[in-house]
């Protein structure tokens, strides 16, 4: 029987050694975020389903677990939109079609080039980058978390960040930066490449708005389905999320450009319905963070009896001067139609946003439908 192993590890070669062994005796892995008070994790072992928790002071064995199938390698818990535990099912296969095709877009050379792991490995954003390794046999240095200083340190010349993190070190020294989580800033540096992907398809499956190769998009009713090698076989709880043809619905409403290139406008849920007007909180949100008074931003719709829903701006301001209602409106309508603008303006000291930077928009106006 094929037990799932948590590893309840920080990041180092502690946690890949252990990950390996897992691996050669035929288990799957659950990584689990360190984050989590014991009370968090314990419920997340539990829910997954493990039969054996790893830690640095050594190995327990539960006996309530659930079996694995032949093949499984992973299994990333993941909240998905609804905010309920789920997890990922990755198989071998999966894991090793993300590494090669990624790869191969990268042109990583084992020879010559080093990753460096330093995102949160409970979650696939930073995890995909230890599989990659792995499976391509190139150098790798994980460790437990972001350090500005370590990753300028490191001899690595592939890494895999986030946005607010990648504004904190020395950019020109990679040969290439993968960014994931939330959108990437419009300055982003020329030897960056921004990802679309999510715990299903392993890691990021589109490039630069360009699919990796053996990866399928289709749009179907403004939805973004996609169709690859690096998906998800199911959910733990035995789910099965795909539609006819192997195709995955991703729940994110995007569209192809004429020439192929994947835009993502957000989640069904995001968009803001404003007297009558469709309005997508990205492109708001893109502008107004140009605002040089403005530190963070988020864009979500607030119910209202006349207009639906209203646009409003959540800012967290650089000072004690934050831009006004007038400000940001003007900014909006010098690029996007008028009813773009916002119309209400929320000073916050702090967005809800996951450790990868992703914002959870619900929770600004939870009050919308």
């Amino acid at each position: 029987m094929h037990r799932l192993v948590a590893l309840d590890l920080p990041g180092g070669p502690d946690f890949v050694d252990a990950l390996r062994r897992a691996w050669d005796d035929g288990d799957a892995v659950l990584p689990v975020d360190q984050r989590f008070p014991p009370a968090a994790k314990a419920a997340l072992i539990a829910a997954m389903g493990a039969s054996r928790v790893v830690e640095p002071t050594g190995a327990t064995e539960l006996t309530e677990g659930r079996p694995v199938e032949s093949g499984d390698a992973l299994v990333v818990a993941t909240s998905g939109s609804t905010g309920t535990p789920k997890g990922v099912v990755l198989t071998h296969g999966a894991i090793a079609a993300s590494a090669d095709a990624t790869s191969a877009h990268l042109a990583v050379d084992p020879s010559a080039d080093h990753w460096l792991a330093c995102l949160p490995l409970s979650h696939v954003g930073g995890l995909s980058v230890v599989t990659r390794a792995l499976q391509t046999g190139t150098p790798l240095t994980v460790l437990p978390g972001f350090d500005a200083d370590l990753v300028d340190a490191s001899e690595a010349t592939l890494v895999s960040l986030v946005a607010t993190a990648m504004r904190r070190i020395d950019t020109a020294r990679w040969r290439v930066i993968v960014l994931g989580g939330a959108h990437a800033p419009a300055d982003r540096p020329v030897n960056s490449v921004t990802t679309y992907g999510m715990t299903e398809t392993g890691s990021g499956v589109v490039y630069d708005g360009r699919p990796l190769d053996h990866v399928e998009i289709a749009i179907v009713d403004e939805e973004v389905r996609l169709r690859c090698p690096m998906l998800l076989r199911c959910y733990r709880d035995g789910t099965d999320p795909f539609l006819p043809g192997g195709w995955f619905p991703t729940g994110d409403l995007g569209e192809l450009t004429d020439d192929g290139r994947l835009v993502v406008h957000g989640r069904r849920g995001d968009l803001i319905i404003t007297g009558g007007e469709n309005v997508w909180p990205d492109p708001v949100e893109r502008i107004l963070a140009r605002h040089p008074r403005i530190a963070d931003v988020g864009v979500a719709g607030v119910p209202d009896p006349e207009w639906g829903h209203l646009v409003t701006a959540f800012v967290v301001p650089t000072d004690d001067h934050p831009p006004t209602l007038d400000e940001l409106r003007d900014l909006v309508r010098a690029e996007l139609p008028a009813y773009c603008a916002p119309r209400d303006v929320v000073i916050v000291p702090r967005l809800p946003r996951t450790t990868l930077g992703k914002l959870k928009r619900g929770l600004l106006a939870p009050g919308r439908e």
